[in-house]
């Protein structure tokens, strides 16, 4: 009897993601969270938008946070990057305009600002933020702002940690509250907390 050659095994991709649907999903949560609010944005809403089964969105994420907390990463690390070249106070400004851009603008800035107002009621969601979001950009920070302080171009008088929420601390607030966030107010911060290099005199 001749040997018979095996079939090549096929991969099952039942639970494995397609990319175009995956991004279909997540766009489709960036714009019905700007539409509607958090509290108007259901999976069922999601699912319509996005052209897919509801049951397909829950076998790839358990909630809408977790869909949000995708599109947040995914679109956060390519529109709003932490620099890793060239630390300078002018480099920790130019930053912190983005930020104040990706907050006003962008509807991934929207999605942020959306979980940390969910996150001051859900431990839950405050844990998932922490984890996937802003503990690993705030690693890159305090390593930009870090290698600045060695370099001799900024001076704060706080930790880098403590420096970085005084920084950040009012762009989020005035997003939060639906206020302008005027470049003068980063130049502001900047100043009077980086205490930049180019502003101190000799011996200061």
């Amino acid at each position: 009897m001749p040997a018979t050659s095996p079939q090549p095994r096929h991969r099952r991709s039942g639970n494995r993601r397609d990319e175009a649907a995956r991004l279909a999903v997540l766009h489709a949560a960036d714009d019905l969270l700007v539409e509607h609010g958090f509290g108007g944005l259901t999976i069922e809403a999601i699912a319509r938008r996005a052209g897919v089964a509801k049951q397909t969105i829950y076998r790839w994420w358990p909630s809408k946070v977790e869909i949000l907390l995708d599109a947040l990463v995914d679109d956060g690390d390519k529109r709003f990057p932490v620099p890793t070249a060239n630390p300078t106070a002018e480099s920790v400004r130019d930053y912190l305009y983005a930020f104040a851009d990706f907050l006003t603008t962008d509807p991934a800035g929207k999605i942020l600002l959306a979980l940390i107002a969910e996150a001051q009621h859900h431990s839950d969601t405050a844990e998932r933020l922490h984890k996937r979001y802003l503990d690993p950009r705030r690693d890159q920070e305090r390593e930009l702002l870090t290698r600045a302080i060695g370099e001799g171009e900024v001076s704060p008088a706080l930790d880098p940690d403590a420096t970085m929420d005084a920084l950040v601390g009012p762009i989020v607030y005035r997003a939060l509250m639906g206020a302008p966030l005027p470049r003068e107010l980063v130049d502001t911060l900047v100043q009077a907390l980086l205490k930049p290099r180019s502003t101190r005199t000799p011996g200061s």
